[in-house]
């Protein structure tokens, strides 16, 4: 959808930012100047709302969509509001999903700058990241003066691209190449460098974060760190720009502020916290949003982002769709757009496992129906009848055919629920002190609705490595299929007393957490049979078309 951009300027005077207070990037796009905390950091903090969903379907939920139509919605009930999302990675826009920038009349714009290079702020991670790699064997080439086993490299290279192949590599072949030895590439999203820029407070701990990342074990299995390989200062010089938030618009001139970007399912799944934070001392309603189900993003978003940067959610937003529901009931892709109330009473109970997975954490809930056009009334009413049911609202959301005038109802019901919201109702899954094994277990048995944990050989020798160096008072980063409860895909619906197996645990000392793989969970995509980029194309007119 085309769609009558305002300048950058005039999106920044609605949150009361100068000119002198923007880094331009052409007339769309800008980043905040270092000195705008400085001028805001008094202020008192606005309502921050989080929009989560069921877990995904080929059908499609819409969780960024209804983030944007929300905030468009709130701005027309006269409520200052603004957005804070994350950016698009590559891979998905050219493998699976598609772009990420909203569709139809709750869109951000320039939708395809913000989905290919946007201000670069991914190409900047991703830089800083192979610097790293780079940094690395040239040491064990040059000398190895810190005594690296070059087994026990842990620091994998990046590329912000789907490319299956590369998830194992074997490097240094050739005379004079360096050691020969097994290497990898993670997807620029799960890269370590993607959570520490956006966990970081500000560039000194940006800085320190970055020192502590563990690359490597020496002969004598004591860590190495990027600080000890002088990797450091040439890295923040990279990550310079990109550690300012970016500021856009949503195609009502509304602002939306799009930062970090770092995977749900294998990485912590929100926004940048500098992002969150500006944002919030800007307006006085800040629409955020986890990545995938509520069981991933949302998990990671109180446990992890709300935990390291202190902050308090009023609210949360959970996004079902009628089609959604059909599918978690049993119903094929193919037959979803058929009237099925016994299929949406069997497949509500996804969605009532995360309306109760909410409410554990202490923040008020309401669901949105985003509204398909194959939806009945008779279908609408009868999931309004079941979320009754459980005591929590549900609003129809029309904001793809409407935009804001299509979220008016929503907005005012989220508005008021967040200005009744007290913070201290609001709650944390597990202490900082308990043992990791034991915050595994309490996302599998209260957030997954498990039996247990399996851990594999390679997850129970990491556990005692990490026992060895006296980790423990970290957060838990589950990396797991977001399609269902379970580390099985196929399980859809809400079961019960499965076990989740963990293949491997690795320590993101910089990020300052433990991330959890679990089932057969990858951390370097593949395309589809169909990669979204075939239907990619640079028109005539030089515009791009099919990127959606």
């Amino acid at each position: 959808m085309k769609a009558s951009m305002k300048p950058i300027t005039e999106v920044a005077a609605r949150l009361g930012l100068e000119m002198d207070q923007l880094e331009l990037y052409g007339k769309w796009k800008a980043k905040l100047s270092e000195d705008v905390w400085e001028s805001i950091s008094h202020r008192p903090d606005g309502k921050l709302i989080l929009v989560t969903a069921m877990n995904p379907t080929p059908a499609g939920e819409g969780k960024t969509l209804t983030t944007i139509g929300l905030t468009q919605g709130l701005n027309r009930i006269g409520r200052k509001a603004a957005a804070a999302l994350r950016e698009p990675s590559l891979g998905p826009c050219m493998g699976m999903k598609g772009g990420a920038t909203g569709s139809g009349k709750a869109q951000i714009v320039p939708a395809e700058d913000i989905n290919l290079h946007f201000t670069g702020d991914i190409h900047a991670i991703t830089s800083a990241h192979n610097l790293l790699a780079a940094l690395i064997d040239n040491h064990i080439f040059q000398g190895n003066d810190l005594r690296l086993d070059p087994a026990r490299i842990v620091w994998k290279r990046a590329l912000d691209m789907n490319d299956r192949p590369l998830r194992q590599i074997v490097i240094g072949i050739g005379d004079n190449n360096g050691t020969v030895r097994e290497d990898g590439f993670l997807i620029s999203t799960a890269s370590e460098v993607m959570a520490v820029l956006c966990l970081a407070e500000n560039m000194d701990d940006l800085r320190e974060r970055l020192s502590r990342i563990v690359v490597a074990y020496d002969m004598d299995k004591r860590p190495v760190t990027a600080g000890e390989l002088r990797a450091v200062d040439a890295m923040c010089a990279l990550l310079k720009d990109a550690i300012h938030p970016n500021l856009v618009q949503t195609i009502e001139g509304d602002p939306v502020f799009v930062h970090g970007g770092p995977f749900a399912n294998i990485a912590h799944g929100c926004s940048s916290i500098r992002a969150t934070r500006h944002a919030l001392k800007l307006a006085d309603y800040v629409v955020t949003e986890a990545g995938f189900g509520a069981d991933l993003g949302a998990e990671k978003f109180m446990d992890i982002k709300c935990r390291m940067g202190n902050l308090h959610p009023a609210a949360a937003v959970i996004v079902a769709t009628v089609r959604a529901l059909k599918y978690n009931g049993g119903v094929p892709k193919q037959e979803l757009l058929t009237e099925n109330a016994e299929a949406i009473h069997t497949g509500f109970s996804n969605l009532r496992r995360h309306v109760e997975n909410m409410r554990t954490f202490g923040v008020p809930v309401i669901v949105a129906i985003n509204r398909f056009a194959a939806d009945t009334e008779a279908e609408l009413a009868q999931v309004m009848g079941l979320c009754a049911e459980l005591g929590v609202k549900a609003i129809v959301s029309d904001a793809w055919e409407l935009g804001g005038e299509g979220c008016r109802e929503l907005a005012q019901e989220v508005a008021e629920l967040a200005d009744g919201s007290a913070e201290d109702t609001f709650q944390l899954l597990y202490p900082d002190d308990m043992p990791i094994t034991e915050k595994i277990e309490t996302i599998v048995t209260r957030i997954y609705r498990g039996a247990g944990v399996k851990y594999r050989p390679a997850a129970r020798r990491a556990l005692q490595e990490l026992e060895r160096l006296g980790v423990r008072d970290l957060p838990v980063c589950m990396a797991k299929t977001p399609y269902s409860f379970t580390d099985r895909p196929a399980e859809l619906g809400a079961p019960e007393q499965f076990t989740i197996e963990v293949q491997d645990v690795r320590w993101s000392a910089g990020a300052g957490f433990v991330v959890v793989l679990t089932g057969k969970v990858v951390t370097m995509p593949g395309l589809p049979e169909e990669p979204a980029a075939w239907r990619i194309k640079l028109n005539e007119a030089g515009h791009i078309e099919g990127l959606s």
